[in-house]
Parts: structure tokens; sequence; C-alpha cells
């Protein structure tokens, strides 16, 4: 998509996990509408090269770490001189049959969806509180209001994902804060590539209204949205899932 206006010149915004997949889509797409970008991820070569390409800068860290997540947020709020828009896009997704979910597997993958989300929050909202507001964007899933067999942990992080956006709308929205939350669908990147075949995606199809199944781009407009017109939206869990979840 071309992008011929630049709605957000002059705006800072973090976006954890903006190196592949939907972050990679989120990330250009506010770099292309003017928004000044800077990652948090894992710190690689690649991840390094990556931001470069998309236009940002990165900031590495381990987001299963509340302590070292702020310390990240406060070098990324540095470096861009204060943040205006707050995108939680980094996740982990694991297929295990419910019943062989030990506390190790629990805790992976409930660090980096639910607390790593709460430490960034926890650590921008304060600053955005001083500005004056500011938006955050997090990325649930489906799976939140859904469900899903061999998925029960992720299911649950992105419902902590949802309840903590509520709450936080709730407590900050006097304060010029707006919180909202996107739910995607079935969206097609590197993240579960190794879990699908081709006929999994052919049922997955078959189950959207719209006959196809989503883009990253799909999510990064919403983001987008939710960044400058979504104004007077807060709390709000948005559906993208091309019809297969209208709740």
């Amino acid at each position: 998509m071309t992008i011929t206006h630049a709605r957000l010149t002059g705006t800072t915004a973090i976006v954890t996990g903006g190196v592949g997949g939907i972050g990679a889509a989120i990330v250009r797409r506010l770099v292309d509408e003017g928004a000044e970008v800077v990652i948090l991820d894992l710190e690689t070569d690649a991840a390094s090269a990556r931001a470069a390409e998309l236009g940002a800068r990165l900031c590495g860290v381990d987001l299963a770490d509340s302590t070292d997540t702020k310390r990240a947020v406060a070098e990324a709020a540095e470096l861009l001189g204060g943040v205006d828009l707050l995108v939680n896009c980094a996740g982990v997704f694991r297929l295990v049959p419910l019943l062989e979910i030990d506390d190790a597997e629990w805790d992976r993958v409930m660090n980096i969806n639910a607390r790593g989300t709460l430490a960034t929050m926890q650590a921008v909202a304060p600053l955005m509180i001083e500005r004056g507001g500011g938006r955050i964007v997090n990325l649930a899933s489906m799976a939140a209001k859904a469900g899903g067999a061999m998925e029960a942990h992720y299911a649950a992080s992105k419902s902590a994902v949802v309840a903590l956006t509520r709450a936080a709308a709730i407590e900050w929205g006097a304060h010029g804060v707006t919180v909202n939350a996107i739910c995607p669908g079935y969206v097609l990147t590197e993240m579960g590539a190794a879990t699908r075949s081709p006929e999994q995606v052919a049922q997955w199809t078959a189950r959207s209204p719209l006959g196809r199944l989503g883009e990253p781009a799909d999510v990064a407009g919403l983001v987008a949205y939710l960044a400058t017109d979504g104004g007077y939206l807060t709390g709000q869990a948005l559906n993208v899932t091309g019809g297969m979840v209208m709740h």
C-alpha cells in the first residue's frame, strides 16, 4: 500500500516485536505515515539490519524480564524524546496439549505475552501522563475470544492482554491516554509456520465470510487508525478476523 499522507508526522512510537511479521508491517506503516519509531526486540545483527531497513531504530531487550523491559523502554523514550504511541506486538505461540502444559511452558508464554505487555505499559504510562496523553495498542488474538485446542496457555495470555487493556483504559483515561487491543485472526507470518499445513490454511480460509486470511497490513492499518483518528475509542478489543469472530 502506498501512503499518500503523513498523519503521524512528529509522533514518537515504541513497537515491541517489530522486527518480523505483523510487527514489521506495523513499523513500516507508522514510518510511512511520518512517525519516528524505536523497536524493542531481541538484539541480533539481523534484527538491527531489519530495523534499519524499516526506517526505525532498535533497542535490544528480553521482554520476559520485567526489569530489562523497563530499562529498554526508558532507553527508547530517551532516544525519541518522549513517547506518544506504544504498540505491544511481541509474542510467542506454542501448540501444546492442555494436559502437557507444565509450569515452565506456562511461564514462558505468560511472561512474554502478558507480563511483558504489563511491564511496557507500566513504564510508558507515566511518560504519557506527564505529556498530557498518548495511545497504547496491545496485540491480543482471536484466541482471547474464541479459545482453541492445543493453545490454552496462549489463549489465556491473550485474554490477559485484553483484561489489562480494559483496566488501563479505565485508570488512565482521565489523563488522556487511550488503550485498545487488537485481536487478529489467522494472519500467515513466520510465527506458527512450522505448525500449519496447506489443508489447515484452506480450512481456516473457508471460515471467513471474506474468503481469505488476514495479511499483516490489515492489522497495521488499524494500528495507524487508532494512533490518529481513533481518539474516542478506548478499552476495546477490536477483531481483525475477516468475520470469523464477531463479538
